[in-house]
């Protein structure tokens, strides 16, 4: 029986920094279902300003960042902007799961190889 992931770890090219000065560069974000994409388009911010939707369907899918307690739109509002937009990339790239190729260089032997966007992020666990 084949398993659906459904959680993906990601690493922040710059990474978040706390309240009090902690840098959280390592998270997991799940798969996006339809209310995390719908909910967010009665929310007043979406209404007044569309850019918006990114940033509560991020904080809705992000399930940890470092060891911050909880992610909420505040969060991800304080984030780079390279962080921002390599979550939204990010999560372009697990929910679409499209035909488009990425090129990766194995680490081992330092040819280039294309793969899948699916194929570009870690499992959790693995």
């Amino acid at each position: 029986m084949m398993m659906l992931q459904t959680e993906y770890e990601f690493n922040l090219p710059k990474g978040f920094v706390d309240q009090d000065g902690n840098l959280h560069k390592q998270g997991i974000m799940r798969l996006a279902t339809s209310m995390d994409e719908i909910t967010p388009l009665r929310d007043s911010r979406v209404k007044s300003n569309e850019a918006y939707l990114s940033i509560i369907i991020l904080s809705r899918v992000i399930t940890q960042l470092g060891t911050l307690g909880e992610i909420n739109t505040g969060t991800i509002e304080r984030m780079y902007t390279a962080d921002l937009a390599y979550l939204q990339e990010f999560y372009n790239s697990i929910n679409e799961g499209g035909d488009s190729l990425g090129k990766v260089t194995c680490p081992s032997c330092e040819s280039e190889i294309e793969v899948h966007p699916g194929e570009l992020v870690a499992p959790v666990g693995g």
